[in-house]
């Protein structure tokens, strides 16, 4: 039904852009906006905060003449530098997109120099061009606000565990027994520090989930499939925006770097194979579930098996068909409202 209503909601904001008349284009930075309105070439800076909206907006209504509905505004999305630029947008009813600035990058062709005004007006001509295929973006919320900066910042956390941990094994290699001691307790004193701090950040992740039932109803769903942890959850909860911003697995599976594209040309009939550009750790934890679910003697294992022992098939593609699996039935189990049920143990 969620995944259903994603669509819908595609087809409606289709009609909306049918009324915009003028393309605003915005490079964000920490201190300033510098905005370039397409087909007037009227360009402006103001500030990065509540008052340079203001001023924003003022300018953009009295350069173009129009109403607030015949605007569209794009920039990229740069984390917490355009945060608040969007949920002002948004509360305007004024119709934006963030796009990725990697996106925007690779459809400009072959470019020569760069600086804010120009990268504006780049901006503003890449949304006019691209007018009839974008859509706007809605704001998930502040649950899901929250969710992913906890994300975020448990993946910061790990990153530091791991950075200690490293160096407590690297001291083998630099010291004799006895020599490290200092270095190695302080070392495992933050670690331990860390992994509390990382049980917090988990807690704060669940408590969230559970005070929204629509989320918390979901949560519980793709929990019912087997490789599918709480971490994961938290991942797929977050960035699918409680299953909102993707209109189906496909596009999910595309944006997590499983789905396999074909590589072909006339004759020459190239290997399907993933794409590099991806979520890697929403990637990694999929494969860490694909791993998981093949320990278990029912379909996932039976199905790797055959693929590989009898088939004889390569052993990662056939972890990341497995991959595609879960996400299909994660999408499947929203999509019905209804938990994932193994058949298979139910078999003679």
């Amino acid at each position: 039904m969620i995944v259903w209503a994603t669509s819908f909601l595609v087809k409606i904001k289709t009609k909306v852009m049918k009324k915009v008349q003028f393309f605003v284009g915005i490079d964000v930075s920490k201190a300033t906006l510098d905005v370039f309105i397409h087909g007037l070439n009227l360009y402006f800076v103001v500030e990065n905060n509540l008052q340079g909206f203001v001023c924003l907006l003022e300018k953009v209504m009295t350069g173009t003449k129009c109403k607030k509905e015949e605007l569209f505004f794009c920039f990229e999305n740069t984390g917490k530098y355009s945060r608040m630029l969007s949920v002002f947008l948004q509360s305007e009813n004024i119709l934006f997109t963030m796009e990725s600035a990697l996106q925007i990058k690779k459809s400009l062709g072959i470019t020569r120099g760069k600086n804010d005004r120009i990268d504006a007006k780049r901006i503003a001509h890449y949304a006019y061009e691209k007018r009839e295929i974008l859509v706007p973006t809605i704001l998930p919320g502040a649950k899901i606000d929250q969710i992913r900066s906890l994300i975020s910042l448990r993946e910061k956390l790990l990153k530091h565990r791991t950075a200690y941990k490293n160096g407590i094994s690297d001291l083998h290699d630099c010291y004799e027994d006895g020599e490290s001691e200092l270095i190695k307790g302080v070392q495992l004193r933050l670690i331990s520090n860390l992994n509390d701090e990382i049980k917090k950040v988990e807690q704060k992740i669940e408590s969230i989930i559970e005070s929204e039932e629509r989320i918390s109803t979901n949560y519980k769903l793709i929990l019912s499939i087997r490789g599918v942890g709480k971490i994961l959850g938290f991942y797929l909860i977050g960035y699918t925006a409680n299953f909102t911003s993707f209109a189906n697995a496909r596009a999910f599976a595309c944006f997590a770097g499983i789905a396999p594209f074909s590589y072909s040309s006339g004759t020459v009939k190239g290997t399907p194979r993933v794409h590099p550009f991806a979520n890697k750790m929403l990637k990694a934890l999929l494969n860490l579930a694909a791993m998981s679910a093949i320990k278990y003697p029912r379909e996932y294992l039976q199905y790797f098996n055959k693929r590989v022992n009898e088939l004889g098939k390569n052993k990662m593609s056939t972890l990341n068909i497995i991959r595609n699996k879960i996400v299909y039935r994660v999408f499947a189990v929203v999509q019905r409202q209804t938990p994932y049920v193994d058949l298979l143990k139910f078999a003679a």
